[in-house]
């Protein structure tokens, strides 16, 4: 099993690395490797950690110029690709069009073997966390129903395929189990407890996410075009969550109206505007409280409450119950 990540123009090798089997080091243990990106590409760091049918890679570069990347890998794997900053398309003969991402957005694609060039561009520095999982592994957490059922035949046809039209924007849960995994300090069978463990969750988080997305059904007046430009909307809210919120400023931005944007933001996702916005506002304050230490009142500040009172009564409607109850779980 191979892999190699090099730059198309100066012709410079960035990684060329060779794994065993199906991921199984000697004596099952975790192994990492750390590169290190440093020349006239730009600077940066990979980071791979792979055990028993998982890969685990994550890194950042700043490059010195909007950047063409060839990618290669001779193995079968379920990739769930997380693009934390920077724009980046891939294209491949093996998928139908451009495979695109933006910030703070993920997805999951399967491919057997792959090969083509990513365009990245150097306007932000890029930082990706991606996890390769054997097929075998992630098809026993994968739900039953038509949402998954063309990307588990496409599994069985070993035929290139991603699992959603669109991308999703990345939660605050997810970036919390991401942050988890990549800081992960404990050692030996404990490490790969707690790294399948939280590996196991972004996979819940990233398919519940997606299953949750209402297919309009036949006599829905959402097009196509419609859905783009609500699923663009999504993406801004959760881009841009410390942000103003406002119906018009939101239709606007997508060219739709606000009648529009209500109605369709309801049908397609079976939650309104604001109550997205607020979902996405408390599971970041769930995050602070827990993995920043922050008290109740400068997280009620951070996500905009001026009332610490308000924002208590808001979580405890969302959560079961009150913030305050997080204070000492961290670590």
């Amino acid at each position: 099993m191979k892999a190699r990540i090099y730059d198309t123009e100066l012709r410079e090798l960035l990684i060329e690395t060779e794994y065993p089997c199906r991921f199984e080091t000697p004596d099952n243990e975790i192994e990492e490797r750390v590169f290190t990106i440093d020349g006239l590409l730009g600077k940066g760091s990979y980071t791979e950690v792979f055990f028993e049918g998982i890969h685990i890679g994550y890194g950042d570069i700043s490059l010195a110029n909007h950047t063409l990347i060839r990618m290669e890998s001779d193995f079968e794997t379920v990739e769930m690709h997380f693009a934390l900053t920077g724009d980046q398309v891939t294209q491949a003969g093996d998928f139908e069009s451009e495979i695109i991402f933006g910030n703070n957005q993920h997805n999951i694609f399967y491919v057997d073997g792959f090969a083509g060039n990513s365009e990245w561009s150097c306007d932000h520095t890029i930082r990706v966390f991606e996890v390769n999982l054997l097929p075998s592994f992630f098809q026993k957490y994968l739900p039953e129903n038509k949402t998954f059922d063309w990307f588990k035949a496409g599994i069985i046809a070993k035929k290139h395929s991603i699992l959603s039209p669109f991308n999703y924007p990345i939660t605050p849960q997810m970036m919390q189990a991401i942050q988890k995994i990549m800081n992960c300090n404990r050692q030996g069978l404990f490490r790969k407890m707690f790294l399948e463990a939280h590996i196991i969750e972004l996979l819940m988080l990233q398919l519940e996410q997606i299953s949750s997305f209402h297919t309009p059904s036949s006599n829905s007046i959402l097009k196509k075009r419609d859905v783009e430009k609500l699923h663009a909307v999504r993406c801004k809210i959760a881009n841009e969550i410390d942000k103003p919120c406002s119906l018009i400023g939101l239709a606007q931005a997508v060219g739709t109206n606000e009648f529009a944007l209500k109605k369709g933001f309801k049908e397609l996702f079976g939650t309104t505007v604001f109550g997205y916005w607020n979902d996405l506002k408390m599971e970041r304050a769930q995050a602070m409280l827990v993995e920043e230490g922050m008290t109740v009142a400068e997280v009620s500040e951070r996500v905009g409450y001026k009332n610490p009172q308000h924002f208590s009564t808001a979580f405890k409607r969302k959560y079961g119950y009150p913030p305050k109850a997080l204070k000492g779980c961290a670590g």
